[in-house]
């Protein structure tokens, strides 16, 4: 990996870090997702998912753009997962990138039982986004998801697979787990 590469990781850890307010099983039902969208905590929460869902995308679109050039530079994906396990290891919230095409590059991008293949769903049918508030261990947390679109030729360096996919089109989703600070 690059010395320019990793330099750029580590900066862009710490401006996340920076930027994100610090985070903590039963669904919310459809009787209670009216009341939970009013109510002024899960609104923040949802605030920092489209913070930092925002700032993860700009991020990989950038360094893909500027740093991945042949197959053998660190993809941004590897990057951005990277990324993902650096803050959910600090207590911050929890992020993970699903395949939502069924031909994960790995096994472990499949989506897991429950929310996330409900998010998958939801957001190939032309959801803009999905979320649910689940209580864990007493606390309420925010799970949430948004569509990772085809965006640039580059993705298909790693993935071959996207080449016939229309742009824009959703491949996968980052499914966030984010405390809902009372």
């Amino acid at each position: 990996m690059r010395v320019r590469t990793q330099s750029l990781l580590i900066l862009l850890c710490a401006i996340a870090a920076g930027l994100v307010a610090h985070p903590a099983i039963s669904r919310v039902g459809a009787d209670e997702k009216s009341a939970a969208s009013k109510d002024a905590a899960i609104e923040r929460a949802r605030r920092e998912v489209r913070l930092v869902d925002d700032i993860y995308k700009t991020t990989v679109v950038l360094v893909t753009e500027h740093y991945v050039n042949e197959e053998t530079d660190l993809a941004a994906g590897s990057a951005a997962k990277a990324l993902f396990d650096a803050i959910g290891k600090k207590g911050w919230h929890k992020v993970r990138l699903v395949d939502a095409t069924g031909q994960p590059y790995s096994d472990e991008n499949l989506p897991k039982a429950g929310f996330e293949q409900r998010a998958v769903k939801a957001l190939l049918s032309g959801k803009s986004e999905y979320d649910e508030v689940v209580t864990e261990n007493g606390k309420r947390v925010l799970h949430a998801a948004t569509p990772v679109p085809v965006v640039l030729e580059k993705c298909i360096m790693c993935h071959e697979n996207y080449r016939e996919v229309e742009k824009g089109k959703a491949i996968g989703i980052l499914s966030y787990q984010v405390p809902v600070q009372e």
